[in-house]
């Protein structure tokens, strides 16, 4: 039977790789001076009794680089929606025309940039958590193989394997924070 033992490295990189997609998704709600729809995606509205995100009560457009527009198709939820992204933290003031709320996003001062720099480096790290607790999983079923009877030279091979993915995941964390990082900087 130890002789049957391969380690399912596609498993391992498909759930990386959804490590990585996590990041990413977070960063981009980071707001870097430039108007983008995704930095609302993490706000939830309280529409009809239950929490729902902001691009399923209205239509989220960016018309020019420092304006967000939300067209809210119910006219009853235009408060709810302003009131969600004022209780967000974004630090935007939303101007209300109707049932359209324009959000102007303004400069980000040396200070701020700071701050999401290292709001971007806590999202890399829970990441790379993630990555290392991965890591951890494949080397325990490794183990496990290795007291089933797993020679010693395989047991190094799926070790070095699964070092290997880790490493390069890792890496790709860090390119990601770095671009990241050089776009908040970025004046």
């Amino acid at each position: 039977m130890a002789d049957e033992f391969e380690l399912d490295t596609d498993d391992l990189t498909r759930r990386m790789e959804g490590a990585i997609a996590a990041l990413r998704t977070e960063l981009a709600s980071l707001r870097t001076g430039r108007a983008s729809g995704s930095m609302l995606e993490p706000i939830m509205v309280d529409a009809y009794g239950s929490p729902t995100p902001i691009n399923q009560v209205g239509t989220v457009n960016v018309p020019e680089p420092r304006m967000v527009t939300i067209n809210v198709w119910d006219k009853a939820l235009v408060n709810k929606v302003e009131k969600a992204i004022r209780e967000s933290g974004l630090g935007i003031n939303p101007q209300m025309n109707g049932t359209i709320i324009m959000l102007p996003i303004p400069e980000l001062n040396e200070e701020r940039r700071r701050e999401l720099t290292k709001v971007a480096g806590n999202y890399a790290e829970s990441a790379r958590v993630a990555i290392r607790n991965l890591r951890r999983d494949g080397m325990d079923q490794i183990k496990k193989a290795k007291a089933d009877g797993l020679s010693e030279d395989d047991q190094k091979f799926w070790e070095s394997e699964v070092q290997d993915l880790t490493d390069t995941f890792i890496k790709l964390v860090d390119q990601t924070l770095e671009t990241k990082q050089a776009e908040i900087m970025q004046v």
